[in-house]
């Protein structure tokens, strides 16, 4: 599994205009209905459930909200990075500004969780985060995330 196969290039998006979690959510749902073909108010749904039960802030400005979808046949995400931070209830209490969501089959099991450890250990370099950060080009966001990803495993 790597991040192409996961991340489209349509799949990855700046966002101005959120304020709060459930707003993010909501983005995330609408950009992910095109991705993979399920209504945007299931995936806000079970995305909003998924979060119920503890947040998928990780800490450093990084946030990996996933859920599981009935209706998918192959694990797939979404990048949004956030021009203005927001409380996402994180581990570190750090505002949030670079989300990786993830939808995945109901029964994918281990394909998630290799999706989860992809993207975790992706998003855990300092150098790719500051990177990301300062660019706002959804094109340049991809090669960024695709790229830094092929570097490591040549």
């Amino acid at each position: 599994m790597d991040l192409p196969t996961l991340l489209a290039p349509q799949a990855v998006k700046v966002v101005s205009d959120v304020s709060s979690k459930k707003r993010l959510f909501q983005s995330i749902s609408d950009l992910a209905e095109q991705i993979v073909g399920v209504p945007s108010a299931r995936i806000f749904e079970s995305l909003q459930e998924r979060e119920s039960l503890g947040p998928t802030g990780v800490g450093n400005g990084i946030a990996l909200p996933h859920t599981r979808l009935p209706d998918l046949t192959r694990v797939s995400g979404v990048f949004i990075r956030l021009e203005r931070p927001i409380d996402f209830d994180a581990a570190d209490r750090m505002p949030v500004d670079l989300v990786f969501a993830l939808m995945a089959p109901q029964e994918s099991g281990v394909d998630h969780l290799k999706a989860l450890a992809l993207v975790s250990r992706t998003l855990r370099n300092t150098e790719l985060c500051t990177k990301l950060r300062a660019n706002s080009d959804p094109a340049a966001l991809y090669a960024l995330m695709t790229d830094h990803e092929a570097s490591k495993a040549a």
